[in-house]
């Protein structure tokens, strides 16, 4: 599959999802939400490697880089993205995703000896303009205050947590480990992390019983994170970071066309 229809459907995939996020939100706790994600993608590609017969025995080096993609990309990312938009509006959120492809760029260059490709950072601050000028009316009704320096903190260290995520698996691809595999380590593992976490927060665990919530969940999983994912990771093997992150501006003009589904949705707060 060439670059431009990995690409496509990327964004076509991410820029989706965000509704069906709508239906995860007020049935359970943001971690067990993530993890039952998790749970059903990792089955999918656990099985699909069995049916295939793709080797799973992979070096001890590997499986603690793949450990870190699932705390970084799959578990830190989404779990504080989560806690960040209870502070922020989506504008804010939309516009400080724009800074992955900029801590992209610089990681890669730190961690993988990477040059620093002018063309990608210059590109991304045509993309950041953009995102500004569309979102102006929006950031005129913002008013800093301590709610949101904290979405503002939290924001930004998920957006590191993917960067990091993102790199890391560069590394791990570009050293000859397949995608379906390391997809289907880095995703158990995360599920792990998210199982155990959601197991130790106070309170109880509640099951969600809502249909929507699992006919989202099964989109979220299959789409979203087996097909969305795995595409993105042959991008990110191919392109490298900084190029397949640019991902993030096409999926945020995509969800600016649905943005007239979610605010028919009742509690929708995504762009």
């Amino acid at each position: 599959m060439n670059n431009a229809t990995l690409f496509a459907l990327c964004c076509l995939i991410w820029g989706s999802t965000w509704i069906a996020i709508t239906y995860q939100i007020g049935h359970t706790s943001e971690t067990f939400a993530i993890a039952l994600r998790y749970l059903l993608a990792s089955a999918c590609l656990g099985i699909y490697c069995v049916i295939r017969r793709l080797p799973l025995k992979l070096p001890l080096h590997v499986h603690v880089k793949m450990a870190a993609v699932g705390l970084f990309l799959y578990s830190l990312n989404y779990t504080l993205l989560y806690m960040a938009q209870a502070h922020i509006i989506s504008a804010l959120l939309a516009l400080m995703s724009s800074c992955i492809i900029y801590i992209n760029v610089v990681l890669r260059r730190w961690w993988l000896k990477e040059p620093i490709r002018k063309e990608v950072v210059i590109g991304a601050t045509f993309g950041l303009a953009g995102i500004i000028c569309l979102f102006v009316p929006e950031f005129s009704k913002v008013t800093m205050d301590a709610a949101l320096a904290t979405g503002l903190a939290i924001a930004f260290v998920s957006f590191f947590c993917a960067s990091t995520g993102n790199v890391i698996s560069e590394r791990i691809l570009t050293s000859g480990t397949p995608v379906i595999q390391m997809n289907f380590y880095a995703m158990s593992y995360a599920m792990v992390l998210l199982f155990i976490t959601s197991l130790a927060m106070p309170g109880e665990l509640i099951i969600p019983t809502d249909t929507a919530f699992y006919l989202s969940l099964l989109y979220l999983a299959v789409f979203g994170s087996v097909f969305a994912f795995g595409a993105y990771m042959k991008l990110l093997k191919q392109m490298g970071a900084d190029k397949a992150a640019y991902v993030c501006w096409y999926t945020l003009w995509l969800r600016w066309l649905f943005l007239p589904f979610l605010k028919a949705i009742p509690g929708a707060c995504y762009l």
